[in-house]
């Protein structure tokens, strides 16, 4: 990406987020409200990712699941036992991730791009890989629409942590690497279109 590519990327950010969280801020609070009931913990949740030039940041998604002090992977499937029943509500219709409006505003994300991960990931890219960090992670990307069922095809492997580290991850690498390579406005509206519609 060029530093005008980039810039107007910024300033497409800005102005979409804002007015976002002018149109949808009631909505965050609600879901924050219920979901702090729904899961007996603060209702946002926060947690540490590995963003642009590897900068660490705190993602915000409203809570989703409880915590299980048997379970410690990251890695989640359709039928997690951590998931509320209302946490599967929010996620169904993404509304858990309406906070990250929050971090594209202020400059930690982008509406789109590779989505951010937890350290032991991005934070581990080598060689060409580590492109994937020259850009601000993304609420979306091509990557994402790829793997709009991620959980569920997690679900049917006997080892999802194993499977996701060998398989779904380089996969991830691969598309967003093209997306770097393959930048313009036009493509991110087109990535937002289909992640709105569902196409």
């Amino acid at each position: 990406m060029t530093a005008w590519e980039t810039g107007v990327k910024r300033c497409f950010d800005i102005v979409l987020s804002g007015t976002g969280l002018i149109a949808l801020g009631w909505l965050i609070l609600l879901a924050w409200i219920i979901a702090s009931v729904d899961c007996r913990a603060s209702g946002l949740f926060r947690q540490e990712r590995v963003g642009r030039h590897g900068r660490v940041f705190k993602i915000m998604k409203i809570r989703t699941m409880r915590e299980n002090p048997a379970i410690s992977t990251t890695v989640t499937t359709s039928r997690d036992p951590r998931i509320t029943r209302l946490g599967r509500f929010f996620r169904r219709y993404k509304i858990d991730e309406l906070p990250q409006l929050i971090n594209v505003f202020v400059g930690d994300m982008s509406f789109v791009g590779p989505r951010p991960d937890v350290r032991g990931f991005a934070d581990e890219l080598e060689a060409d890989g580590r492109r994937i960090l020259s850009v601000r992670p993304g609420i979306t990307g091509p990557a994402t629409l790829y793997f709009r069922d991620e959980e569920r095809i997690l679900q049917d492997c006997d080892d999802p942590e194993a499977y996701n580290r060998q398989v779904v991850y380089p996969k991830k690498v691969e598309l967003n690497l093209e997306y770097v390579d393959n930048y313009s406005l036009a493509y991110d509206i087109e990535i937002i279109w289909r992640t709105i519609f569902n196409r």
